[in-house]
């Protein structure tokens, strides 16, 4: 992978480590899933009616926007408002990197490297070590919602790529597009009309720049980005990324909502490195050969 598309890359992990501070300030602000049903429509309104459709199969962007829009914040908002911490969160969705191999595998012939599992498994021991630090306090349905948020952020990374070289910024707009009506219902049946009703009349500033944020930055600049990246790169070469996002997290979870740090887990954060390093520096994946 070239230089600048792993600095693309390690933006787009600055940008998400973060996000999980504004989405649990989010879910403190207006009911959860209707805080994702809102990122989502404000990241698909007004952009598509600038942005052309993507050249991409319909059945693909649906797919996209119902895996990363509706399920994948669904899950992870409810499980966040339901007890989990922002580091943490941002340590188990990592788990998405080895859905996506194991998808990737199965539905689109991609088979990672003997480097590339050893990388993985690295990396996720030292999420395993994290782990243990925070999973005293954690709920199992808050963890459990939490890890089908991953699978379904693995889904969306194979529907992605096997989308191809499609515009990166059409086909995150117009899969956003896909998302808010779902959620909206999700929203009304688990949340309420009432709870909906007040929260939007109460809607400020404040819950504004949270949207805006969770919307521009987040889904549309790193959810193009990334796109972009898995177009161009095998998906089980781009995924490893993630599992930077723990870092960047932790510390944004440390920083703004003063939650803690300990040695154990900067150990397990150096794993994580080094496995993201044993990944990159190999030959990434052979596709597998056609049977005849």
């Amino acid at each position: 992978m070239p230089l600048r598309h792993v600095l693309l890359a390690l933006l787009v992990v600055a940008i998400w480590g973060f996000n999980f501070v504004v989405i649990k300030l989010s879910v403190e602000a207006l009911p959860p899933v209707l805080a994702a049903a809102l990122r989502f429509l404000a990241a698909a309104l007004p952009a598509v009616f600038f942005v052309p459709p993507p050249k991409a199969p319909w059945l693909l962007v649906v797919g996209f926007g119902l895996a990363f829009g509706f399920a994948l914040y669904g899950f992870l908002n409810l499980s966040i408002a339901w007890g989990m911490s922002a580091g943490l969160s941002s340590l188990v969705l990592q788990t998405q990197a080895f859905f996506t191999m194991a998808l990737a595998f199965v539905l689109l012939g991609e088979r990672p490297s003997r480097f590339q599992v050893i990388g993985a498994f690295v990396a996720f021991a030292g999420i395993g070590i994290i782990a243990i630090e925070r999973m005293a306090a954690t709920a199992l349905m808050p963890l459990g919602m939490t890890l089908l948020a991953a699978l379904s952020w693995g889904l969306a990374n194979v529907l992605t790529k096997k989308a191809g070289k499609v515009n990166a910024l059409a086909f995150t707009v117009w899969g956003s597009l896909v998302a808010p009506l779902p959620l909206l219902g999700l929203s009304w049946l688990l949340e309420g009309r009432e709870a909906i009703g007040a929260a939007l009349i109460g809607f400020g500033w404040e819950e504004a720049a949270l949207i805006a944020f969770l919307a521009y930055p987040a889904t549309l600049l790193g959810g193009g980005i990334w796109n972009w990246l898995l177009g161009r790169h095998p998906a089980s070469l781009v995924a490893p990324f993630t599992l930077l996002v723990p870092i960047t997290g932790l510390l944004s979870g440390y920083l703004v909502l003063g939650e803690t740090i300990t040695s154990i887990e900067v150990g397990g954060a150096i794993l994580v490195i080094a496995g993201l390093v044993v990944t990159l520096v190999r030959r990434p994946l052979r596709a597998i050969p056609p049977s005849v």
